[in-house]
């Protein structure tokens, strides 16, 4: 499938406490957020066109899953640590290793590093 037309992803992560939240991936992403267009929404650029959006919403909070690649799954536990971001033990599938934090809402951010196959 191609479609030309498209420019960018955003991950949407519903909260219950926004200021808390806000707080939570100010400390795991390392920065504020790039934008806060409106009150109750607040968003970082992670990649070229990839977005994630904190939005107050307690009806939808905790229920969605973002996933996340990062070029060392070791290193990103690491910093999540250095910051008291707890983020779970390695899974090591072969060709891929994740491992997961949870935000205060109880939304999960699983971080993915792609394994090199030989």
């Amino acid at each position: 499938m191609s479609n030309s037309n498209l420019a960018s992803v955003v991950g949407v992560l519903p909260v219950t406490d926004h200021a808390g939240a806000v707080k939570w991936y100010q400390d795991w992403i390392g920065r504020a957020p790039d934008v806060a267009p409106m009150e109750g929404v607040a968003e970082w650029q992670l990649a070229e066109n990839a977005w994630i959006q904190v939005s107050l919403d307690p009806e939808l909070a905790g229920r969605t899953t973002i996933v996340v690649g990062v070029k060392d799954i070791d290193t990103q536990r690491s910093a999540c640590a250095a910051v008291d971001v707890a983020v779970g033990e390695v899974q090591d599938y072969g060709f891929v290793k994740t491992a997961a934090a949870v935000d205060p809402a109880g939304n999960t951010i699983q971080f993915v590093q792609d394994v090199p196959q030989e």
